[in-house]
């Protein structure tokens, strides 16, 4: 299992991690098969979206906002309820296929590290799940 760092400046961010999760690929020679990327923050998350126009992440958050606010009728003392409620609706991993050396995204795609509780120093845990 290899790991990733990642920096946010935010509360509320989307993080590009596509170039970090290549490298990986590229740097260990993994040609054919797939890419686990698993968050293990319990206010954090991970996604694929459109990364060629930064207004979609920024649209992504917006809404976020707007459907689990950061003030609400919560009961968790932290006072970080809704980054727990966001990171659940988006999902702690992502299974990415890579082909010949290259993760296999859309035209338009790129992987994100969603951070819903920051300013914070995070990590992504990748495994390599070679094919056949």
């Amino acid at each position: 299992m290899k790991e990733l760092s990642v920096k946010t400046g935010a509360r509320q961010e989307m993080v590009d991690i596509s170039g970090q999760l290549q490298g990986l690929v590229r740097d260990n020679g993994w040609r054919n098969g797939a890419l686990l990327v698993f968050c293990p923050h319990t206010t954090a998350a991970v996604t694929v979206n459109e990364g060629a126009d930064p207004s979609v992440a920024r649209d992504i958050n917006a809404a976020l906002c707007s459907l689990v606010p950061h003030k609400g009728d919560y009961q968790h003392l932290e006072g970080n309820s809704d980054a727990h409620v966001k990171a659940s609706l988006v999902g702690p991993d992502q299974m990415l296929i890579v082909n010949d050396n290259q993760l296999a995204l859309g035209t338009w795609q790129k992987v994100f590290f969603c951070e819903f509780d920051g300013p914070r120093s995070r990590r992504l845990w990748v495994r390599w799940l070679p094919g056949q």
